[in-house]
């Protein structure tokens, strides 16, 4: 596959990112290392090679759930930097 200017400009323009011509050459170079790499992953002969599901024999190694006490309302708000005495204050992000 070539990576060419017009190839960066339409993954710029997907991404919504800008390049400058420094970092487009910069890109350049690593998208080319990049396809190489699994170019050279392509010649490899996998057909008796079974798909990987798990990275180790074991499968679902979970930890048992713990029921463990909580900390009151009151203790909550005493590191809240904003309070009306029962529920955390936080600036408005929703504007109308």
């Amino acid at each position: 596959m070539e990576v060419n200017e017009a190839l960066i400009n339409k993954l710029a323009h997907l991404s919504k990112l800008s390049f400058s011509q420094e970092e487009q050459l910069e890109f350049r170079d690593d998208l080319e290392k990049m396809i190489g790499f699994v170019e050279k992953l392509n010649e490899l002969d996998l057909k008796d090679v079974a798909p990987l599901m798990h990275m180790s024999e074991e499968i679902n190694v979970l930890r048992d759930d713990q029921v463990k006490g909580s900390i009151t309302r009151e203790e909550a708000l005493l590191n809240a930097p904003a309070t009306d005495g029962v529920f955390f204050k936080v600036p408005k992000v929703i504007r109308k």
